[in-house]
């Protein structure tokens, strides 16, 4: 089971509300398309940031990123294969840049594996752990 947490940190009054709301749901299904899980876990939040909080390299790694450039963390659980997180980065980044219609390049993406037993869903009970 994966059950994701995306946070999104992004430049401040570059996208709209509805580009935002359609970011919040293009995560969840790119969870879908790489790896089958319900697009309805939904587990996300999005920080704006002003010029002087959100500092990406424009060139690092060879990428040629904009001012649009966002970060996107992943906490997810920890079991998943290299393939499979090769095609969850490949698709958040396909979905990420449709949702704000910008390049590929402006989407850093880090994939932080967590172990399982690690997550509550409410209540402070850890859902996933052994019993």
């Amino acid at each position: 089971m994966t059950t994701p947490v995306f946070q999104v940190h992004l430049p401040a009054d570059r996208f709209t509300s509805d580009q935002k709301r359609t970011l919040a749901r293009s995560l969840p299904q790119a969870l879908n398309e790489a790896l089958g899980i319900p697009a309805e876990d939904q587990f996300v939040t999005i920080t704006s940031h002003q010029s002087d909080e959100l500092f990406l390299d424009p060139g690092y790694m060879g990428m040629q990123r904009s001012a649009d450039a966002i970060i996107i963390s992943v906490l997810f659980t920890a079991e998943r294969s290299l393939s499979d997180k090769k095609a969850l980065g490949k698709a958040i980044c396909r979905n990420a840049a449709g949702a704000l219609q910008i390049s590929g390049d402006d989407v850093f993406i880090a994939l932080i594996p967590v172990p399982k037993e690690n997550f509550s869903f409410g209540r402070g009970e850890l859902q996933l752990a052994p019993s």
